[in-house]
């Protein structure tokens, strides 16, 4: 028994092509859309690409942007031959494009599917690229003097204060890192000389953050140096008190600012792979409604449309034992020509008669 079988006559026939040519310039513009969010998404990542550690988090924008190109590409296609469905003569060119072309479709659309998943399932990779990207970026912070390396203090500067955060993970990243640049240092000083010394890798580490990391909103003036000295400050413990520096790592910041973007483009290409499933069984509906008219010179005649020709369950029977007849072929093959390679490698045996 066929699988979703609809009985159609003439009037049904064209609403439903006419219906057809309508969704699928509808989704031509989705396909514009998830060309346009890949761009979007492509370009906010290639802005902070500094401070990422790979280039993998441009899987999604890349793919959304070939889904994009392809959507307009498959759906525009489709309108023509929804378009050409009215007239039997131009109709009858597309007869043998339309079996494979919906098996197209139907790639496609597990692509697409597979590409919104990708967008919900991304933030673990990013926060892997991100945590380590940062980690570097905040290493070269100080070396505003060298080739390569010279804009990373703007950089962070500009995140921090965009994205109010501060650090990898949090302030007290930067206690951990020399972000002073060792031309600011007078190291005839003495207590620049100590605390080089009293560190292991010779670094000038303090506990202080750059000003980017200070929060305007504070009422108090930004403590940046000297973050967990209490005496160095008058009424000051920076244990108890809200620090008038950005509480929140700079990693979680734009991870949140990426998922939750990626989140809403991952639901808009779900509507669309919907959309473009309901177009891709119309269109089946449509192709098989026009096959199986029984008369062809008489296009009023009634005609049937269905998903699948058998029911489910023995369409996936028959699959299978295609796979299985497709295998036992190669096998076979596989094997005649092995005995042709023993044939082949055996001499005649030579007498010779004295």
């Amino acid at each position: 028994m066929a699988l979703l079988k609809v009985k159609f006559n003439q009037k049904k026939r064209v609403k439903l092509a006419q219906g057809l040519w309508l969704m699928n310039w509808f989704s031509v513009f989705a396909g514009i859309l998830v060309f346009s969010m890949g761009l979007f998404l492509k370009i906010e990542l290639r802005k902070r690409s500094e401070v990422m550690d790979n280039s993998e988090s441009h899987f999604v924008p890349n793919s959304l942007i070939l889904m994009g190109i392809l959507s307009c590409a498959f759906n525009g296609f489709a309108g023509k031959i929804c378009y050409d469905s009215l007239d039997p003569a131009k109709f009858a060119k597309w007869k043998p494009l339309l079996k494979p072309y919906l098996a197209l479709c139907c790639v496609f659309n597990i692509l697409i599917f597979f590409v919104a998943l990708m967008c919900f399932l991304m933030r673990g990779s990013l926060d892997s690229t991100l945590a380590q990207g940062l980690k570097n970026g905040m290493k070269f912070y100080r070396d505003t003097d060298t080739p390569g390396r010279c804009f990373m203090k703007k950089t962070i500067d500009m995140l921090q204060i965009e994205f109010k955060c501060c650090g990898n993970n949090g302030y007290k990243d930067w206690f951990e890192i020399q972000w002073i640049s060792n031309r600011y240092l007078d190291f005839s000083s003495k207590e620049v000389k100590d605390r080089i010394k009293s560190n292991v890798d010779g670094r000038y580490l303090v506990d202080g953050v750059p000003f980017s990391c200070c929060n305007p909103s504070s009422p108090r003036p930004c403590i940046q140096y000297q973050v967990t000295n209490n005496s160095a400050h008058y009424s000051y413990d920076y244990q108890t008190e809200e620090l008038n520096l950005w509480r929140r790592g700079c990693r979680e910041a734009l991870l949140n600012y990426y998922s939750s973007m990626m989140s809403s483009m991952g639901a808009v290409i779900l509507l669309v792979w919907l959309f473009e499933m309901s177009v891709m069984v119309g269109l089946r509906l449509l192709h098989t409604s026009l096959e199986s008219i029984a008369n062809p010179e008489d296009p009023e005649c009634e005609s049937e449309g269905w998903i699948l020709e058998n029911s489910l369950k023995d369409t996936f029977k028959s699959a299978l034992e295609n796979l299985k007849k497709l295998g036992k072929f190669n096998q076979v093959e596989a094997g005649a020509e092995g005995a042709d390679g023993e044939e082949g490698g055996k001499t005649p045996a030579i007498t010779t008669v004295s």
